[in-house]
């Protein structure tokens, strides 16, 4: 069955493909979120299509995978057609299709993290790390929340990106994936790899360590013994710096923001966006806590 944001999405689809040469009849809908993501049955190719107004995300992404796949990084690799197109101030990109993934371990993270972080800063413009993009808009798109919630957010949001802007010194900068969990390092047939490259930036690589720290400490969905693993594969741990209370706390925004801009669409996320709210504002007892998935 079709849904309502499938149509649109669609006709973008086919100009997209079609200016690629390739086939969009018979396209098969992955995932229809901020990002949609569609399979081209037959052709082993993928089709990521982005919000209007990502076109210089796209560009960047699909510079990203071309330096990887020169640095031999396992990762998502692009088809070879010129890209990224845009149709209707919406960017396109084509990616080889993989075999059936299945979330990767935290020590297949760490392994990964561990090789790009340990690769020279690449000679290609990728921006420097911006923790809090798209906080606003998701904050303004989260019509559920009540608005004293949302005043602490946009408050929260503030002092946060004052205390990055004066964050302690750590690990020299480098290229980093930007939302490294395990559901963008995937396991397949051919092995682990790193996936959903649209957040590669430099910056602090303690940035990417923060995001399974924070499931151990934060939402629990990281057991201490996993975490223990995680460490001793990449060869340090980013609690113990003293920065990692401000990176922690701006992923823990994220989460939150990103729950509450989804639970506009879908009434079952309502609970669980306002639950992430409540923790962070001291309703719910201390860290660890548990918060269920969305999307």
């Amino acid at each position: 069955m079709k849904t309502a944001a499938a149509t649109p999405a669609r006709r973008v689809l086919e100009q997209a493909c079609s200016t690629v040469g390739l086939d969009s009849d018979g396209a098969e809908p992955l995932r229809l979120a901020e990002n949609q993501i569609w399979r081209l049955p037959g052709q082993r190719v993928i089709v990521r299509i982005s919000q209007a107004g990502q076109s210089a995300a796209a560009t960047r992404e699909v510079r990203v995978a071309r330096w990887l796949a020169q640095e031999n990084v396992a990762a998502v690799r692009l088809i070879d057609v010129e890209q990224p197109v845009e149709v209707g101030g919406r960017p396109a990109t084509f990616w080889v299709e993989l075999p059936p993934p299945e979330h990767g371990s935290v020590e297949d993270v760490a392994q990964l993290l561990a090789q790009l972080h340990s690769l020279p800063t690449p000679d290609i413009e990728m921006g420097y790390l911006d923790p809090f993009v798209r906080v606003g808009e998701r904050l303004q798109a989260a019509t559920t929340i009540r608005d004293d919630d949302r005043e602490w957010l946009h408050g929260l949001h503030h002092d946060l990106a004052a205390a990055w802007a004066e964050r302690p010194t750590g690990l020299p900068d480098r290229a980093v994936h930007g939302d490294a969990w395990p559901g963008n390092f995937v396991r397949t047939a051919d092995g682990v790899l790193m996936m959903d490259l649209e957040r590669f930036s430099v910056g602090p690589p303690e940035w990417d360590l923060v995001s399974t720290a924070v499931r151990a400490k934060t939402t629990g969905a990281v057991s201490t013994r996993e975490y223990d693993q995680f460490c001793a594969v990449y060869g340090y741990d980013v609690t113990a710096w003293e920065g990692y209370p401000v990176l922690a706390r701006a992923r823990e925004l994220r989460m939150v923001t990103y729950a509450a801009q989804h639970a506009a669409s879908n009434e079952e996320w309502t609970s669980r966006a306002q639950y992430r709210i409540d923790c962070l504002r001291g309703r719910s007892g201390p860290r660890p806590w548990s918060w269920q998935g969305i999307l």
